[in-house]
């Protein structure tokens, strides 16, 4: 049995005292910090750059999940890379031959990830899986916070967890929108390794006890 892993989302968190949050980002032991990259284009929503980042990368040793929601991430791998990212992920919608991109990374020192959204075929990653480090399933139509989970993901997931599976891959799964305490163990069970968890995570009354939770689940092999 394999744990999940629960990764915030920092775009939901009080930027106002944004090295608070971190920290207790640390002193709840959450796995991984989630970082949104968007850029008014691929999505209708813009967040921020490198620079915070880089700002983030200093405030704590958690292994950083950047998102590139970009129409041309390729051009930001290298500053994301230097600003202390430890894995980027990047949308197939973009590159649907992703394969070069991949290698990139891979030369850089990267981990990388590929990512769909809720409308895309799960077919169209399938093959490039063995490539990459981490599937990152989206479970809302990127650009916002707070959206409600899609439920026609979850065969989604469910199908990739067998393709891994089966040619015992090493590919992580992981989910990102509308997860929150009463879906965690569904999504799980599907075959997610790791949870992001953004307004649902930042807007806890007791963020300790998520975080627990979400650790406490098991997926089956």
């Amino acid at each position: 049995m394999t744990k999940a892993k629960i990764a915030p989302s920092i775009l939901a968190a009080d930027f106002s005292k944004l090295a608070d949050e971190i920290k207790e980002c640390d002193s709840l032991k959450v796995d991984w910090l989630h970082l949104d990259i968007m850029d008014g284009h691929f999505v209708p929503n813009i967040s921020f750059g490198p620079g915070i980042v880089n700002t983030i990368d200093k405030l704590t040793d958690k292994f950083l999940d950047v998102h590139l929601m970009l129409s041309e991430p390729e051009k930001y791998f290298e500053p994301f890379a230097k600003a202390g990212a430890d894995l980027i992920t990047f949308h197939i919608e973009v590159h649907p031959d992703p394969l070069a991109h991949a290698k990139v990374l891979k030369k850089m020192g990267m981990k990388s990830g590929l990512s769909l959204n809720p409308a895309t075929d799960i077919e169209k990653v399938l093959p490039y899986l063995e490539h990459f480090d981490l599937l990152l399933v989206m479970s809302v139509n990127p650009g916002f916070g707070g959206q409600s989970f899609i439920e026609s993901v979850i065969p989604k997931i469910e199908t990739a967890r067998r393709h891994i599976d089966k040619h015992k891959l090493s590919t992580m799964i992981e989910i990102d929108g509308g997860i929150a305490e009463n879906n965690a163990q569904r999504v799980v069970a599907a075959g997610v390794d790791i949870l992001v968890i953004g307004s649902s995570f930042f807007g806890a009354s007791d963020r300790q006890a998520l975080t627990r939770q979400v650790q406490s689940l098991k997926r089956q092999p």
